[in-house]
């Protein structure tokens, strides 16, 4: 999602969701090492240890990797509705 206009904290959120905490875990170790590869390091990683919505920080993009159950909950899709997708894939 492209929140540049509707927010300062970040110009991107990607939003993904894991079958559970081990393979949100996993995606979270896979956008961190893509990342580093490509010369981007992370401000922050928040939620790692539990697994169920682990934020990674770059900047100007926050990665949000869920458990279902948490993404449905916090619905970070709505709450940001007024800015535009810049892809989706399901």
């Amino acid at each position: 999602m492209n929140v540049s206009e509707v927010t300062t904290i970040a110009d991107l959120f990607v939003l993904c969701s894991g079958r559970g905490e081990r393979q949100v875990q996993g995606i979270a170790d896979g956008i961190v090492e893509k990342a580093e590869a490509a010369g981007r390091t992370p401000i922050g990683v928040e939620g790692y240890s539990s697994g169920r919505w682990v934020l990674i920080d770059f900047g100007d993009v926050v990665v949000h990797a869920f458990v279902p159950e948490e993404r449905d909950l916090y619905k970070l899709e709505r709450l940001w509705g007024d800015a535009p997708v810049v892809l989706k894939i399901e």
